[in-house]
């Protein structure tokens, strides 16, 4: 043989020998072997891998790191190997010159290829260094490579210096120790760690993620998460001790790559798409012979291409694909390990079968299961970390591509997706994507697994496998089905959910009207309809789920009683012995997995590809037209803004809304646009902001834009954020736009001054106010152009002249900028310089204000109708600061801002003895932030759980539970006593006996799985029946000042994030984790009958893996809670941005906001990366103790193997392989239980919270149809916000006598709302009672109370539902007196003209209406509801004078004989009611008719004067 002569001269050295090395119980290597294979092996090792890590670390430049002491050592370290391995060399030269014998060639060869070997590793150590590696995996395999080899030839060695002194050669002795010696330090070097490179991000971050500078072993078994998780367990951890994310996970890289992949994927489709529309010889030959005559274009035309859609799955792949291949290499190496495990099982048991084998064979045996367990655990937990940060970056992208798409789409897009749908595709959705792809390679890996399996099993018995095989292949289907049933039911659920967080989240907005109109039960019964739909849907996918725990728990028994039986039936003479029987056993117990998880893959994917489809419709919306509105200045053009034959649409779908428009408007004009309700006015000014379809015309506005939407959009931020809204801070403008605006006395007002927190949609806010922040942030922003849109409609005349003089009007801060104004109020227009007449979409006049009034046309008489005296006394100057600051008073909390608790009326005391100095940005506080419970989860949690699916129920299901195990447990013992039968004439006799027990034993195991599945599902769909309708009840039961301190985001989240924990996650995981919890116990009673022994090991493993294990939750059940907490901002940030893109876009602020999301991802993200590691160094860590475990029952095994039967041992090591997973398993799904069954906790909170009165007394005492005369006196009446605050209202005591009509006037925030709030109950009195009828009110409960007394709130709140459901949603009143309702509130012409009639279906919020018609409609709920008190609050405010005009008509038509309470800012409604109230301060000042009120010259006098009626 040529090896044989390489290795020495006269072959005296053979290549292998294996009586030297097997059959000897002293085993050694031949010298040929060690001088070729173990010297080789290593050096092949690094020279396959180098090149493929040079090209990654040339493509991953990390920065360079200067020479350090660690590198130096390290490059001397390699030097010397080099310079020893040359010196063997040059001594196998000397000798073949000076020595007797010639060297053999191996001499030569080895040291040669092992010297260039070290020079390679010395050049990578260097290049690494260049490169800002600061520690390497690739060198430390090497050098333990290395090391192991030689550690063999080192025994080796010593032994033949003990045996054969003669044979040593000194030199090559002593040069191989020193090498050895080398080799241990380099490996210790290279277990260390260098230091960061210059200008790597770790070195300016106060908190960098260790990671990335760790040592090579400490990353592979997660070693430095060890900080963070001994901080989780001394104490809660916070945020401040979350590590920064690492740049490569951070939204600013991740996000672009998707979003450019998408936008390559979305051109390609636009690019094939023209190509085929314009190819003509698309026609295929038969049709051409049918009809010749047909032009080709038509026929194109007829058989409309089905286009292609962009691919967002491929995108999806090009940019997280190449990272996670990674972890596809991973899981080939881990599977192929994997059956290692029952071939090492089969040589113990032929091992313990041949008692002439020597020991060394067991113990090596042993440590060669110990180490390919070890090393397929720490590839199993690379692998699932690479798919977790995938997850991880998969998330992140998600979001940020939807938060910018949400930006850019078109108003028609937004329609067909609500707000509660985008939502659900970041929370929801992106989720799915992130579970789905930790197990996505399962589609590969399952099928690779079990055709080894199968391989392995044809090994051990023959044919008979097939009767296996045959017996999976009809689970395929099975399962099948089942998945694609659960897709359909998936999508219904889905549809029910939507609808439900939809609902949620308009009640939780309008939630000031339900309880004003005591309208909650019937919202109630909305959302539980729903609800119970959704819960039908659960209950069948519950069915089929237990049908399908059924089937892929006994699929393994039933192939494994097909084959056995098969096999025995064959041919008597086929003997089950324990070797067949128990590696057979362990190899089903691996198919077990994949087999399992093949359904859960696809029918994870199945609702992943539901999700994709979401996304991707989501994603390919059309966006806004960018070029519908030109913003380069025509030069020389005179014109601001021009529109040349425009005509716009809010669809294409849809007719156009404003046709024929033709505007030029000059620079630097002040533009008023006036027109009745619906006629456009709003429409035009979103047509100049590029919001609306342009069909046709060109627009062009000259330099940027501010914009005051009607509506004011107000950020949950300061105050003076709100304002800024990112520019930076000018300190002398700031204050002359505060100034401008009014909005002084309210800063003295609110507790923190500016910095005073603004809650969601501005609820501490009164109307007026929120248009007054609006107006000062378009001012602040100092742009060319300014579109307002009806900014002064909220706030009261004297306000209103004084905003317009100082801001708008011809000499306010605005007079050098162009201005359009949409206005209702007509003492601003003589002061316009053109004034457009909208009609219908149209404009029907334009003009100045004296050309208009002379051309005599409907401009003109609609003014001579509705003036008033509009001419103020010219002489009188505009109110100073003096009176302003009265005026302005105080904060107040209008009906319908939804203020009620509002942290501004701080102090009703006027604003004198509030020094500067006592504001503490404290104080300024509102909203709730969501906190993260620390501690442990307590028992009362798991107890309510139980409670709520039912005793008996859980009982049954842990019956079940044992039954099943036990059987288990039972055939697998009886297989062991079948396999350890005595074998007569090559048959067992009793084998028909032992195999009809094993198959009766796995029928029963299987009914008793079907049961418990069943028993627990039910139970989960009871117990979120049971969570669901009590949190929604205690939701609706809190008072007003409970919303306005919790952000609505938290509460969608409780109603939509944790509603579906426990509807579909904690159910299974309960069920799993009894399965993973039973197991475990199972394994180790096997084992410790079969090895007493263990007895000693089981207890300290146990306390290891018990430490293990609560060292771990502190800090996993921590982090998920903060992640959880981290999370609602971003949806907060997220509902707030959809609110108002139209500001944002306007303001051309969107880089900012996708800024401010990407961070608060980034926030959340930080707190999920922990717990993923953290998973992961759990894992590590079990499995190494069920790998010792494992271990030590295969030892103490081969110790014994004496008194041991085979089937015995076979037994308990078949059992001690599936404990690692079990024991991995257990701990994961007891850490998953108790950070799940938080949702429990979250979902409970609110039955602890502040509640209202009942909404039911008892026993009514109230006659049936009071209040009958409509009396109201007020004895004594305090009223305050908050236990803390000032009273708001003081010591009123009126008697307002049955009919009569009064109007509320008095300065913003003289507590004119808070009287109302009072009345309603909606803020319970402090001191003093309110009688109705002679009825205290008090006494009352809540609905009798508010649905005997009406209201027209301030701010007209629509849901979304048919217009009928709107008016009357408990479906009390007919259709006649519906249609009725709607003739006096002046809306039946529109109603009917509608398509739908009353079932037209408003938009959420009521967006497809004007402000003005939602007003209107407001008007018809109060006319259908017609009771003997009604209470306008300021309920014209959004509505032109016309339209005022006629619902004040109406309200003195229909509501002749009731009593009628007014709170006015247009005084003129109020001049001919029978009494006025002024407050002021929250105190009565007058209270008379109006025209002696008049005569007495007091408060009431000055304020007529200014709105000129006197």
């Amino acid at each position: 043989m040529g090896f044989d002569t390489f290795c020495s001269l006269d072959s005296s050295d053979p290549f292998w020998d294996w009586n030297r090395t097997w059959y000897t119980s002293n085993p050694d290597l031949t010298q040929c072997f060690q001088n070729t294979v173990l010297v080789w092996l290593p050096c092949l090792y690094l020279w396959m891998c180098a090149p493929i890590y040079l090209i990654y670390l040339r493509s991953h430049d990390r920065g360079y790191i200067c020479m350090t002491r660690l590198n130096k050592a390290k490059t001397a370290v390699g030097v010397l190997l080099w310079v020893i391995c040359w010196s063997d060399v040059f001594y196998s030269f000397w000798e073949r010159g000076h020595g007797s014998s010639i060297p053999a060639p191996v001499h030569l060869v080895s040291p040669m290829i092992l010297g260039l070997t070290m020079l390679l590793a010395t050049l990578l150590i260097q290049y690494e260094r260049m490169k800002g590696v600061q520690s390497c995996g690739v060198l430390l395999i090497y050098w333990l490579l290395a090391l192991l080899c030689a550690t063999v030839t080192f025994r080796s060695k010593i032994l033949q210096a003990l045996e054969q002194l003669w044979t040593v050669s000194v030199w090559r002795y002593t040069t191989f120790y020193i090498y050895y010696f080398l080799l241990l330090v380099s490996l210790f070097l290279s277990c260390l760690t260098d230091k960061p490179p210059l200008f790597s991000q770790a070195i300016k971050d106060p908190n960098p993620c260790p990671e990335p500078g760790a040592p090579f072993l400490s990353r592979i078994t997660f070693w430095w998460i060890n900080r963070l998780m001994v901080t989780g367990y001394r104490r809660p951890l916070e945020e401040k001790d979350l590590w920064s994310l690492n740049l490569e996970d951070r939204s600013h890289r991740v996000v672009p790559q998707l979003v450019l992949r998408w936008n390559t994927e979305c051109q390609k489709v636009k690019t094939t798409e023209q190509n085929t529309l314009y190819s003509p010889k698309r026609v295929t030959n038969t049709e051409v012979k049918e009809d010749r005559a047909v032009e080709e274009s038509e026929i194109l035309i007829v058989k409309p291409q089905k286009t292609k859609e962009p691919s967002l799955f491929w995108a999806l792949c090009l940019t997280f694909g190449p990272y996670f291949l990674i972890s596809c290499l991973y899981k080939i190496i881990q599977d192929v390990l994997m059956f290692v495990g029952p071939e090492i099982l089969r040589l113990l048991i032929r091992f313990v079968n041949d008692s002439s084998a020597p020991v060394w064979r067991g113990f090596f045996y042993t440590a060669l299961l110990f180490m390919c367990t070890c090393v397929q655990s720490i590839i199993l937990q690379k692998y699932f970390h690479v798919c977790f940060v995938s997850g991880m970056r998969l998330r992140t992208a998600i979001i940020g591509a939807v938060y910018r798409k949400a930006l850019v789409i078109s108003s028609a897009a937004r329609r067909s997706s609500t707000v509660g749908e985008i939502v659900n595709l970041m929370s929801v959705d992106a989720q799915r994507f992130m579970d789905l792809i930790t197990y996505i390679n399962m589609i590969w890996s399952a099928p690779l697994q079990v055709v080894l399996a199968l391989y392995f099993l044809w090994q051990n018995l023959g044919p008979s496998v097939l009767a296996g095989v045959a017996v999976m292949v009809l689970m395929v289907p099975v399962n099948a089905v089942i998945a694609m049933k659960t897709k359909t039911y998936q999508v219904a659920q889905m549809k029910s959910k939507d609808s439900r967080i939809k609902l949620m989240n308009e009640m939780l907005n309008g939630i000031k009207v339900l309880k004003l109109y005591a309208w909650e039960l019937a919202f109630k019964d909305k959302v539980s309809e729903i609800r119970e739909s959704e819960l039908r849907v659960l209950k069948k996918a519950a069915y089929l789920g237990a049908v399908s725990t059924f089937t892929w728990i006994c699929a393994p028994f039933l192939v494994a009683l097909s084959t056995f039986t098969v096999y025995v039936l064959i041919d008597e003479h086929n003997v089950l012995d324990a070797q067949k029987a128990f590696v057979s056993l362990a190899l089903f117990n691996i198919l077990r997995f994949p087999l399992n998880m093949l359904p859960m893959v696809i029918s994870s994917m199945v609702q992943a590809s539901v999700s994709l489809k979401r996304l991707r419709v989501f994603l390919s919306h059309e966006e806004l037209q960018e070029d519908s509105v030109e913003h380069k200045a025509v030069a020389g053009s005179p014109y601001s803004i021009s529109i040349v034959d425009g005509v716009f649409s809010w669809s294409r779908a849809e007719p156009p809304t404003l046709k024929r428009l033709n505007v030029y408007i000059p620079d630097g004009s002040l533009v008023a646009v006036v027109g009745h309700v619906g006629s456009g006015k709003s429409s035009l000014l979103s047509a100049l902001l590029g919001e609306m379809d342009k069909l046709e015309g060109a627009v062009a506005v000259k330099g940027s834009v501010a914009y005051v939407p009607q509506q004011a959009w107000i950020q949950n931020s300061t105050l003076k954020d709100n304002i800024m809204f990112g520019q930076e801070r000018r300190e002398a403008w700031y204050q002359r736009v505060v100034e401008a605006c009014a909005l002084e006395p309210d800063l003295e007002i609110l507790p923190a001054g500016d910095e005073t927190e603004i809650g969601e949609k501005g609820v501490n806010l009164s109307g007026g106010q929120k248009q007054r922040v609006s107006l000062a942030r378009a001012l602040y922003c100092d742009r060319a152009v300014y579109l307002l849109d009806d900014p002064l409609s909220a706030v009261d005349a004297h306000v209103g002249k004084h905003i317009f003089d100082q801001v708008i009007g011809p000499r306010g801060l605005l007079k050098d900028k162009t201005r359009v104004l949409v206005t209702h109020g007509l003492s601003y227009l003589p002061q316009a310089d053109l004034i457009l007449v909208l009609v219908e979409g149209q404009i029907t006049e334009m003009g100045s204000y004296q050309h208009l009034m002379a051309t005599e046309g409907a401009f003109a008489e609609f003014l001579r109708t509705y003036a008033a005296v509009e001419h103020t006394d010219s002489n009188e100057p505009v109110a100073n600061s003096g009176t302003k600051g009265a005026e302005n008073g105080i904060v107040t909390a209008l009906l319908g801002s939804q203020s009620v608790d509002s942290v501004s009326k701080l102090s009703q005391t006027g604003n004198q003895e509030l020094s500067k100095e006592a504001k503490h940005p404290e104080l300024g506080k509102l909203t709730e932030a969501d906190k993260a419970s620390t501690g442990q989860v307590k028992l009362s949690v798991f107890w309510s759980y139980l409670k709520a699916i039912g005793v008996l129920l859980s009982c049954i299901s842990l019956m079940l539970f044992l039954t099943h195990h036990l059987l288990s447990l039972f055939s697998n013992y009886w297989l062991s006593l079948w396999t350890d039968d005595p074998v007569v004439n090559g048959t067992q006799p009793n084998r028909k006996m032992r195999l009809g027990v094993y198959g009766a034993l796995g029928l029963s195991q299987g009914v008793a799985v079907f049961g418990y599945s069943i028993s627990i599902s039910i139970g989960g769909i009871l117990a979120s029946r049971c969570l669901h309708n009590s949190m929604l009840y205690d939701v609706l039961r809190s008072p007003i000042s409970f919303f306005e301190r919790t952000p609505s985001g938290n509460l969608v989240n409780r109603f939509a994030k944790e509603m579906d924990t426990i509807d579909s996650v904690i159910p299974s995981i309960i069920k799993m984790f009894m399965g993973s919890m039973l197991n475990v116990l199972g394994s180790c009673v096997i084992i410790l009958i079969a090895t007493p022994l263990v007895a000693i090991i089981i207890p300290v493993l146990g306390l290891l893996y018990f430490f293990v294990q609560r060292f771990y939750v502190a800090s996993s059940r921590q982090l998920k809670r903060l992640e959880s907490v981290s999370r609602s901002p971003i949806f907060t940030h997220f509902n707030e941005t959809l609110l108002g893109t139209s500001v944002i876009r306007a303001f051309g602020e969107q880089e900012r906001f996708i800024c401010e999301s990407d961070l608060r991802v980034d926030h959340n993200q930080k707190a999920y990366y922990p717990s993923i590691v953290a998973n992961r160094w759990l894992a590590v860590r079990l499995e190494f103790v069920g790998n010792c475990i494992v271990s030590f029952a295969a030892m103490l095994a081969v110790i014994a193997r004496e008194s041991l039967s085979p089937g015995i041992m076979g037994l308990a090591i078949s059992y001690a392989l599936q404990l690692t997973a079990s024991l991995t398993w257990l701990v994961r799904m007891s850490s998953e239980v108790e950070t799940n069954i938080v949702a429990v906790e979250r979902v409970k909170e609110y039955r602890d919270t502040e509640k209202e009165a009942e909404w039911e007394q008892e026993t009514s005492s109230l006659p049936p149809g009071w209040p009958t005369e409509g009396c109201i006196e007020m004895r004594g009446l305090c009223l305050r916000y908050r236990q803390d605050l000032d009273l708001a209202i003081r010591n009123i005591t009126i008697n307002i006598s049955s009919g009569e009509k009064v109007g509320i006037v008095g300065r913003t925030g003289a507590g004119k709302s808070s009287l109302m709030l009072g009345l309603f109950r909606i803020i319970e009195a402090a001191e003093g009672h309110i009688f109705i009828d002679g009825v205290d009110i008090a006494q009352l409960g809540l609905h009798e109370l508010r649905s005997r007394i009406t209201i027209i709130p301030q701010d007209p709140v629509l849901f979304s539902g048919s217009l009928r459901m709107n008016l009357d949603p408990f479906d009390s009143y007919s259709d006649e007196e519906v249609w009725r309702a709607l003739e006096y509130s002046h809306l039946k012409s529109f109603v009917s003209g509608l398509p739908d009639k009353l079932n037209h279906e408003c938009s959420e919020g009521g967006e497809n209406l004007s402000v003005g018609q939602r007003q209107l409609l407001c008007l018809a709920r109060a006319l259908l509801r017609k009771t003997k008190i009604l209470v306008l609050d300021e309920a014209t405010a959004a509505v032109d004078m016309e339209t005022d005009n006629l619902i004040q008509s109406t309200i003195r038509s229909q509501f002749d004989d009731c009593t009628v309470l007014t709170i006015a800012h247009r005084l003129n409604t109020i001049m001919d009611y029978s009494r006025v109230l002024v407050l002021d301060k929250g105190e009565m000042t007058e209270f008379d008719t109006p025209s002696n009120l008049i005569a007495q010259r007091g408060a009431f006098y000055k304020m007529a004067k200014d709105a000129g009626l006197v």
